[in-house]
């Protein structure tokens, strides 16, 4: 078997894993609150990473640290916000919003930094932004709408999707400048201390140690976060950065799939045109937008 073909079934692994792990961490948050589930997952990453990469932190500068701390503050507001909403709407519906973040990378980076956009990518923005609305807006809200109509579960998840539009694009540009095994332990480790410090003052903490809480913290601790991100350095380098963002797409696919399995969740028919049009858009705005400009995309869910 050949690396490029070992590099596509792992990264669709990982994918899997991203995608099933919504429904895991909703059943968990019936027994632990949103931002402590949070801190306990992101420091167990932490440790892991920090026992695999340990030779290349020893000789970390003072550059690598501060670019993998900006990392760390969009890490830790995504997850915050992703798994807060979780809480308070479905795993589809939060795995299709945070794969937003794929099609908002190239309009931040239009407005923030000057690069080019292609009208592909313009399209699709667009055909999500139609499908994003389907999703998410109940019917019978398009006159006179507000944003208090619209579920807090959703909101929390579209801002989830914005922060790790921003993580994207500064993990981007930090991997050019320093190595990847400083930037995928500070972004996780200095999460967690973050994660930590906010648990006593943003919430009522409150955990019952139950087999599903302990599951999810196992799994996506140590396989959601620290295996994937080995793994997905070990994989981009022998694929297109195209097929990889590709494969992320899965990622609502599996959730959505798995929530059906699982919960039987079933989206109604406006909310089902909703997360197709999604999906469609973040195919035309990556698969047909990028042979226009780079695609800068590193990410885990």
């Amino acid at each position: 078997m050949s690396r490029s073909l070992k590099a596509h079934i792992l990264l669709i692994a990982v994918t899997f894993v991203w995608g099933s792990t919504f429904v895991l961490i909703k059943a968990a948050l019936a027994d632990v609150t949103p931002l402590l589930f949070n801190a306990v997952r992101m420091t167990l990453a932490g440790l892991a990473l920090g026992l695999v990469y340990w030779k290349a932190l020893r000789k970390m500068n003072r550059a690598e640290f501060i670019d993998g701390m900006l990392v760390a503050l969009m890490m830790y507001f995504g997850y915050e916000f992703q798994t807060s909403g979780l809480k308070l709407t479905t795993p589809s519906k939060s795995a299709l919003l945070t794969g937003m973040s794929v099609v908002l990378v190239p309009l931040i980076l239009h407005f923030g930094w000057r690069k080019h956009v292609s009208k592909w990518t313009i399209f699709g923005v667009l055909i999500a932004c139609v499908g994003l609305f389907l999703l998410t807006v109940p019917a019978g809200t398009s006159r006179g709408f507000s944003l208090t109509e619209m579920n807090l579960g959703d909101l929390l998840s579209m801002g989830c999707a914005v922060c790790f539009a921003f993580q994207i694009i500064l993990v981007g540009r930090a991997s050019e400048r320093h190595g990847f095994e400083p930037i995928a332990f500070l972004q996780v480790a200095g999460a967690a201390v973050l994660m930590f410090a906010t648990v006593p003052i943003a919430e009522h903490a409150h955990v019952t140690w139950s087999s599903t809480v302990i599951w999810a913290i196992l799994v996506t601790g140590l396989l959601g976060t620290a295996a994937a991100f080995t793994v997905q350095a070990w994989a981009q380098q022998f694929m297109p950065a195209t097929n990889t963002a590709l494969i992320f797409l899965l990622e609502p696919v599996f959730a959505w799939a798995t929530s059906f399995v699982i919960l039987h969740e079933r989206l109604n028919s406006r909310s089902s045109l909703g997360a197709v049009l999604i999906l469609v858009g973040v195919v035309l705005s990556e698969l047909l937008g990028s042979q226009d400009h780079p695609s800068e995309e590193i990410r885990v869910s």
